[in-house]
C-alpha cells in the first residue's frame, strides 16, 4: 500500500467519525445561507436598470412595489382597507384616489390620465400602488407581500414581481425536499438494478449525500445563492460526481481479483491510487465547465459555477476517503448483500463498432447536419413569469390586471427633479403617445385646476419627487420580454434621454431586455471558454494533439443532438437553458469520453491492434459508462417531472436526455471515431512512439 490509500485505509473509522462531525458545522451553514428568487438581481450591477434600482431606494427609500387590483368594493372600503395594509411592516406608502385629493371629490373631476390609471369603472375596479421601504426582493419585502394578503380583502389582488418572488420563494422552498426525494429515489433503483451489491448504491448514496451537504454548508461563505443554485446543486452534483464512485468500485473489484490471497486493504488502497489518477482529467474538465459558466456577465452562472465546481471536488475527494472507508468498515454488509447485475457482457459491441467503424463516422456526419440545424433554431423564453403555474397568487393577480387595466408591464422613469413642470409635462405626454403605453403617472400627471400641485399631500410628493430626482410610473399593455415591449423601452430611452441625459427607465421589463441583450453574449462566451478549457486540459492530459479534437467534436455532437431536438419537438426553452445544458452536458460527457480513451490508449500501448483495443476499451468501460449514464438520467428525469418550476423541470429533463444521448454517442461513436483515425492519433500523441 502507498500514497494516499495507505493513509485512507489506515484511518477509515477516523475519517468516517470526522465526516459525519462534519455535516454539523455544514448543516448550520446551510441554514443560515440566504436564497435569492430574483434572477434579474443577477443582472451586472453597473446597467442603468441596476443601478435605477439603487436610487429608487437611496433616493425614495422605495425598492419593491406591487400593483393591487380591487374588485367590487365601494370607496370607503377601500379606503379602510388601505389604511390598515399601510400598518403592515415594510410597507411604505398605499398609493391611491384618496392619496391625491379627499373622498369628497368626485373622481370624474380627476385629470383623466390619473381617472384612467386608478379607476375603471365598467369593471367596478380600482388600483392602489403598494410601495416598499425595501428592495424588490428582500426577505422583508417577501415577508411584507404575505402581510398584505391576510390583510386585503378577497377580492384585491397583489401582482409585481415582489409578489411573484414570493410565490416562487414558496413553491421551490416546498418542492425542493421532493427534488432530493425523487433523485435518490430513482438512482437507488438504477444502481441496484445495475451493481452487483445492494449495500455499495446505499454508501454511493451515503458518500455523495455528505458532499452535497458539505457543498450546500459551505455556500455560508458567500452569503447568499440563487434558488436555482440551490434546487440544482443536490440534483447536479448526484448525477455528476457518480462516475467517480462507480469508477472507485470497479477498480476495487478488479483488485480484489488481481489479489488471491483477499487482502482487501491492500486492494483498496491500490483502487484509491488508480481511482485518484483516473478520475483527476475528467473531474478537472467537468470542473472547467463549471468554471466557464464564471465568465458570463450573468452572474447567475457565477453563482452556479462556483458552487457546482466546488461540489464536483468535494465529491472527488469523498469518493477517494468517504465511499472506501465505508466500503471496508461494513465489507460483511457488502458481501452479504451481494447480486447478479442484470448488464449483461457487452463485449460483442466493440467488436461489432469496430468492424463498421466507417459506418458509423458516416452516421456522425449524417446526423450533425440536422442536428447543428436544430441546435442554432430552437426558440428560447426570457419571461419568467409566464412559465409559472397560473394557480399562483401572483399570476392570477396579473391576469386580473391585464383584464381590468390592460396592463402587463410597469416601467419606472427616473429623471433630474431640476426638470421644468412644462418639460416633464411634454417628456410624460409624450411617452403617453408611445404605442401600447396605457397611462403615465408622475407629480406632474396629477396637477390640474381641481388639484394644484400646491395642495397635493406633502407624504405623497416625497414619494415620487425629491430635490434631486422624480419619478414617473408608466403601465404598458405589453407582456414582458416580447418584441414589442422591447422595442417600447427603447422608444421611451430615447424620449427620456432628450430631456435628460441622466434619465433612467427601470422596472421588470426594461431589466428583461438587459437579460436578453447580456445573456446573448454570454453564451458565445461561455460556449468558448469552456471548449477551450475543456481542449486544454485533454490536450495536456493524453499529450496530444488529435485526441482533444475527437473527444470535443464528439461531445459537441451529443450536445448538438440534445439540444436541436428542441427545435424538431417545437419545444421553447428557457434561457439559461442554452446557456448552461451545454456546459453540464460537456463535464458530464467528457468522463465517459476520457475513461474509454484512455483504456484505448492503455491496450493500443500494451499492443493491442486497434480493433483489438477498441473492443477492449469498451469491454473495460462500458458498464461504468451505462450505469453512470442511468444514474444521471434518474437523479433529474424525475425532478423534471415533478417541478412546477419550469425552468428547473425544463433544465432537468434536458440534463437527463443528455445523460442518454451522451451515453449512445460514446458508446458507438467515439469508438468509431478511434478506429477511423487510429494512425492520426498515434503520430500526433506522446506514448504512443512504439505503437505500429
Amino acid at each position: 500500500m502507498n500514497g494516499l490509500g495507505k493513509i485512507v485505509v489506515k484511518m477509515r473509522y477516523i475519517i468516517l467519525i470526522v465526516s459525519v462531525l462534519l455535516l454539523i458545522p455544514s448543516a448550520i451553514g446551510f441554514l443560515n445561507t440566504r436564497i435569492n428568487y430574483d434572477i434579474l438581481s443577477y443582472l451586472p450591477k453597473d446597467i442603468e436598470t441596476m443601478k435605477g434600482q439603487d436610487i429608487l431606494l437611496d433616493e425614495f427609500g422605495t425598492g419593491g412595489f406591487s400593483m393591487c387590483v380591487v374588485e367590487g368594493m365601494d370607496n370607503k372600503d377601500v379606503s379602510s382597507m388601505k389604511k390598515e395594509m399601510e400598518k403592515v411592516d415594510h410597507v411604505k406608502k398605499i398609493i391611491w384616489y384618496d392619496s391625491i385629493a379627499d373622498l369628497s371629490i368626485p373622481m370624474d373631476m380627476l385629470p383623466d390620465k390619473v381617472h384612467d390609471f386608478f379607476i375603471n369603472k365598467d369593471k367596478d375596479s380600482t388600483l392602489m400602488v403598494a410601495l416598499y421601504d425595501t428592495s424588490l426582493s428582500a426577505d422583508e419585502t417577501m415577508n411584507a407581500v404575505k402581510e398584505l394578503r391576510k390583510v386585503a380583502n378577497k377580492n384585491c389582488y397583489i401582482s409585481g414581481m415582489s409578489a411573484i418572488v414570493t410565490d416562487i420563494k414558496d413553491l421551490v422552498e416546498k418542492e425542493i425536499p421532493v427534488y432530493v426525494i425523487v433523485a435518490v429515489i430513482l438512482s437507488t433503483i438504477v444502481l441496484q438494478l445495475t451493481m452487483d451489491s445492494a449495500a455499495v448504491p446505499i454508501f454511493f448514496l451515503l458518500s455523495i449525500g455528505m458532499a452535497i451537504i458539505y457543498n450546500l454548508g459551505t455556500n455560508f461563505i458567500k452569503g447568499e445563492i440563487s434558488y436555482l443554485t440551490q434546487a440544482l446543486t443536490a440534483v447536479l452534483q448526484l448525477g455528476v460526481t457518480m462516475d467517480y464512485s462507480i469508477f472507485l468500485w470497479h477498480s476495487y473489484e478488479e483488485e480484489i481479483d488481481l489479489h488471491p490471497e483477499g487482502d482487501k486493504k491492500e486492494a483498496m488502497a491500490t483502487a484509491i491510487n488508480k481511482t485518484i489518477v483516473s478520475v483527476f482529467g475528467s473531474s478537472i474538465t467537468t470542473v472547467a465547465g463549471f468554471i466557464a459558466l464564471c465568465f458570463m456577465s450573468f452572474t447567475l452562472g457565477l453563482d452556479l459555477g462556483s458552487v457546482m465546481a466546488k461540489g464536483v471536488v468535494l465529491g472527488v475527494i469523498g469518493c477517494v476517503t468517504i465511499l472506501p472507508s465505508m466500503i471496508l468498515v461494513f465489507d460483511k454488509i457488502v458481501q452479504k448483500t451481494r447480486h447478479r447485475a442484470i448488464i449483461p457482457d457487452l463485449g460483442f459491441i466493440g467488436k461489432f463498432i469496430a468492424n463498421h467503424a466507417i459506418a458509423f463516422v458516416v452516421l456522425f456526419v449524417v446526423i450533425l447536419v440536422p442536428a447543428l440545424w436544430g441546435y442554432t433554431h430552437y426558440d428560447v423564453y426570457y419571461d419568467l413569469v409566464g412559465s409559472l403555474p397560473k394557480s399562483l397568487d401572483s399570476i392570477i393577480a396579473n391576469k386580473e390586471l391585464e383584464e381590468n387595466f390592460n396592463t402587463n408591464a410597469v416601467h419606472i422613469v427616473i429623471a433630474d427633479s431640476s426638470l421644468s413642470q412644462k418639460q416633464s409635462a411634454d417628456m410624460e405626454e409624450e411617452i403617453k403617445n408611445v404605442p401600447g403605453v396605457k397611462a403615465v403617472l408622475g407629480a406632474d400627471t396629477i396637477v390640474s385646476p381641481v388639484v394644484p400641485k400646491d395642495i397635493l399631500p406633502e407624504d405623497l410628493l416625497e414619494k415620487v419627487e425629491n430635490d434631486d430626482v422624480e419619478m414617473i410610473m408608466i403601465s404598458s399593455e405589453y407582456q414582458v420580454a416580447s418584441d414589442e415591449v422591447n422595442k417600447q423601452c427603447t422608444t421611451i430611452n430615447k424620449i427620456i434621454k432628450k430631456y435628460d441625459d441622466s434619465a433612467m427607465l427601470i422596472g421588470e421589463a426594461p431589466c428583461t431586455k438587459d437579460l436578453i441583450d447580456i445573456t446573448a453574449k454570454d453564451f458565445k462566451v461561455v460556449s468558448i471558454v469552456s471548449i477551450a478549457l475543456v481542449f486544454l486540459i485533454i490536450l495536456v492530459v493524453f499529450k496530444s494533439i488529435s485526441l482533444p479534437v475527437i473527444l470535443v467534436s464528439v461531445i459537441e455532437f451529443a450536445i448538438f443532438i440534445n439540444m436541436g431536438l428542441a427545435y424538431y419537438t417545437d419545444t421553447t426553452l428557457p434561457f439559461i437553458a442554452s446557456i448552461v445544458i451545454g456546459t453540464i452536458q460537456l463535464g458530464a460527457t467528457v468522463d465517459y469520453a476520457i475513461l474509454m480513451t484512455n483504456k484505448y490508449k492503455i491496450a493500443r500501448t500494451s499492443g493491442a491492434g486497434k480493433k483489438e483495443a477498441i473492443q477492449t476499451a469498451l469491454q473495460g468501460s462500458i458498464q461504468s459508462v451505462i450505469v453512470s449514464a442511468l444514474s444521471f438520467f434518474a437523479a433529474t428525469f424525475g425532478v423534471g417531472i415533478y417541478s412546477n418550476v419550469d425552468m428547473i423541470s425544463s433544465l432537468c429533463g434536458l440534463m437527463s436526455r443528455g445523460a442518454i444521448v451522451s451515453m449512445i454517442v460514446v458508446i458507438f461513436i467515439l469508438p468509431a471515431m478511434l478506429n477511423v483515425f487510429d494512425k492520426v492519433i498515434i503520430k500526433t500523441s506522446m506514448g504512443f512512439e512504439n505503437v505500429k
